[in-house]
Parts: C-alpha cells; sequence; structure tokens
C-alpha cells in the first residue's frame, strides 16, 4: 500500500531538502532531483464568453453522446455548485437515453455558456491526441509464455501530498522511497527492471513488455486470462520519475523519423530490433504501477471517479478545466482533416496533459481503438459549457 503523508511546512521542505530539490520556485533539473514535481505555469481562466452560433461546426455537432457523458458526473461534481445542478437536470432529460440530438441542443442552449478557452499567450489552438485502453493477453499465474510481471504498488513507495502546504501545487506529490531516516528518489525504470526480484505485488504476468510499456503510458487496461475472464486495472501510482517519450529517444538516435514515431510505430520498430529495446524502454524513468478495479459494466474509471466513455471523455489540465465540466471539443479525425465537432465531458486526467488547450479523447477499448489513439495528433480548439448567469468557469 501507498504510504500518502499530508505533511506540515516543516516537514515537506525538510523533505525536499532530503531529497536534493533545493527550491520549489527555482528547482533544479530533473537529473538532480527526479522525485520533484515539475514547476507548473499558471494557466488563464477563460473570459471570453461566446453565442453558440459562433462555435465551429456548431450546428450540425454531435451533442446528445456527451451530453449523456456528462451526466454520469453527477455524483461526483459537488452538490453547493451550479455545475451539479446542470448536471441534474441534464440526467433526468427523458430524451437523453434515445440520443434526440434536437432536444439535447435545446437543453445545451437553454442552460449553458460557451466559454473559451486560450493559453497563456492568446492562442486558442492547441494539441488534442488520444489514449484508450489496452487489452493484454496474460495469466495469474508465471508461465514460459507469460514471463513479465504487472506490479501493484510497492510498500516502499512514499507520497508526500504538496497541496497541504501550498495550494499552488494542487494535484502535486513527491514520491520517493525511506533510507534510514532519508527520503531519497525512488527506483527507476531501469533500476526496477534490473531487480530479481522487486518488491511490489504481482497483479498479472504478461508476454510482451511493449505492451506492458504501453499500457502504462495508458494508466489503465485489461489483461485477458486464460480462464475466459477479464482482470481490469487502474493506475495506481507512480515513481515519482518524469515521463520521457521513447519515441522521442528513437527520433534523437535515428533509429525513426518523427513522422514514424507513432505507437504503431514504435511497436514495429521494437520487434525489429529486440536487442536495442530494453535501452530504449528505460530511456523513460517512469514507472507505473496498477491496482485491480472492480468492473463497473462500462470504461475504465477515470480521474473524476465515473466510467469514461468512448468518442466523448476527456483528459484535461485541471487548472483550466473543471473536471465534470462539458467541454465543446473542435478538431479533426486522426491523420485527417476531417473535421471532428462534439460535445465531450472532462472526465480525466494524465501527466502528460499540460496546458490550457489540451485534451485527451478516449478512444475505448482494444486494437482498434489503441489504432485511432496511436494516430491522434491534431490541433484543436476547447469551449467550456458553464452554468448560464454563473459567470466565468472557476477550476
Amino acid at each position: 500500500m501507498t504510504h500518502i503523508v499530508r505533511a506540515s511546512a516543516s516537514l515537506v521542505f525538510a523533505i525536499l531538502a532530503l531529497a536534493g530539490c533545493g527550491s520549489l520556485q527555482q528547482p533544479p533539473a530533473a537529473s538532480a532531483c527526479p522525485a520533484c514535481p515539475a514547476p507548473l505555469r499558471p494557466v488563464p481562466t477563460p473570459s471570453q464568453q461566446l453565442s453558440f452560433a459562433a462555435l465551429p461546426g456548431w450546428a450540425g455537432a454531435t451533442l446528445a453522446p456527451g451530453l449523456r457523458a456528462f451526466a454520469t458526473s453527477c455524483a461526483r461534481i459537488a452538490a453547493s455548485i451550479a455545475l451539479r445542478r446542470a448536471c441534474d437536470a441534464a440526467r433526468a432529460l427523458p430524451a437523453l437515453a434515445a440520443d434526440d440530438e434536437a432536444a439535447a441542443r435545446s437543453f445545451v442552449e437553454a442552460t449553458f455558456d460557451a466559454w473559451a478557452i486560450a493559453s497563456a499567450d492568446g492562442a486558442a489552438d492547441g494539441m488534442v491526441t488520444g489514449y484508450y485502453e489496452p487489452v493484454l493477453a496474460g495469466s495469474r499465474t508465471r508461465s514460459d509464455r507469460f514471463r513479465i510481471p504487472v506490479y501493484g504498488v510497492p510498500a516502499d513507495l512514499v507520497a508526500v501530498d504538496l497541496e497541504s502546504v501550498n495550494p499552488d501545487l494542487k494535484g502535486q506529490r513527491l514520491r520517493g522511497r525511506l533510507e534510514g531516516n532519508r527520503v531519497i528518489p525512488y527506483w527507476t525504470r531501469g533500476q526496477i527492471e534490473a531487480m530479481a526480484p522487486f518488491r511490489a505485488p504481482v497483479l498479472a504476468w504478461v508476454e510482451d513488455p511493449v505492451e506492458l510499456f504501453f499500457l502504462q503510458i495508458q494508466g489503465s487496461g485489461q489483461i485477458a486470462l486464460e480462464t475466459g475472464e477479464r482482470l481490469r486495472l487502474g493506475y495506481g501510482d507512480q515513481n515519482g520519475h518524469p515521463y520521457r517519450s521513447m519515441g522521442r529517444f528513437l527520433v534523437d538516435r535515428k533509429e525513426m523519423t518523427l513522422d514514424q514515431a507513432s505507437m504503431q510505430g514504435i511497436k514495429a520498430w521494437a520487434a525489429a530490433n529486440p536487442r536495442k529495446l530494453r535501452e530504449a524502454l528505460d530511456a523513460n524513468p517512469s514507472y507505473v504501477f496498477f491496482r485491480e478495479m472492480l468492473d463497473s459494466g462500462g470504461g475504465p474509471v477515470g480521474t473524476l471517479g465515473t466510467p469514461l466513455t468512448a468518442g466523448y471523455s476527456i483528459a484535461v489540465d485541471t487548472r483550466s478545466i473543471p473536471l465534470g465540466a462539458p467541454v465543446y471539443l473542435a478538431t479533426t479525425w486522426p491523420l485527417s482533416t476531417q473535421p471532428m465537432e462534439r460535445l465531450v465531458a472532462a472526465q480525466d486526467t494524465g501527466g502528460a496533459i499540460r496546458g490550457a488547450v489540451r485534451a485527451d479523447l478516449y478512444w475505448g477499448s482494444g486494437a482498434e481503438a489503441g489504432t485511432l489513439a496511436g494516430r491522434m495528433r491534431q490541433q484543436g480548439r476547447m469551449w467550456i459549457l458553464w452554468p448560464r448567469g454563473e459567470g466565468s468557469p472557476k477550476p
């Protein structure tokens, strides 16, 4: 079980000093303090309200599935805020189950105002990527075929909640391990893989280290067991080291070009270069641990605590977009200029999702969803839909 410490200011700064982090305002390079949280730049609050007619593609956009995804969030939105009242009203809408677009449009336009999201420099365009829920073949027991462990959270991983000390560090944790009375950086990916055995619970065994690597990047997935059962895994914790892109590593090494550095391209390279694979995997020191999840009957459970809806749930930076809020997304389909304009729900977060105009679209489970997610790296714009008359959105 992870040890999560909600510490006093003196304890936190002592821990930071012991770990070599120095000042939070001007942290040293990641190599000097891999357990320190990355500094986060302030994100502007949406301040420009627009008419729905001004939103690109609004007249023909798909709204009902996104409104239904939003309605699943009600129990996780504080009852005291206006967004919860709007959510409860959406959930009670009879036409929602029938995908009645006209009724959904009428409800949205009567209930919400649209607020444009822009980056700190005023740019309205940002990056929209995709993620999915991998399904890996595996077993509860080790065998000649299934030799790669999927780890749960190790008992010696220490996590210090920093928000209790500084509200500007909302959602940030310092992770490490104890050595005597000192907190030091936790083991890197390479160190974890080199330990035999590594002391952590093993939830399952799989056959492909590359598939496990992408399972860790996605943060959740399923293991298809030999018995025919499915083991659903959710994010448990992370070792505190920064994520480094394997694709960028391979491009820098001239193993592939930038346009080849998709999930599919990396898997193809790995299959053709087994002797180089370990070095490429270990170039990303970040390591994700999992926990076994109860089957929700739907998609994986996002940060908000509700099952994600394929094609209509997004991961966002919560400094600019409140979790649970409906968002109008205008982007294009993967590897295409064909418009994709729809209502989605902000129900998840991700370590790489940083910035105001930044979203990760959940595509669903399995290989087909993985293909779409792996190819999606599109430009897009976003608008928060906030209850009418309540002023600008408040993350």
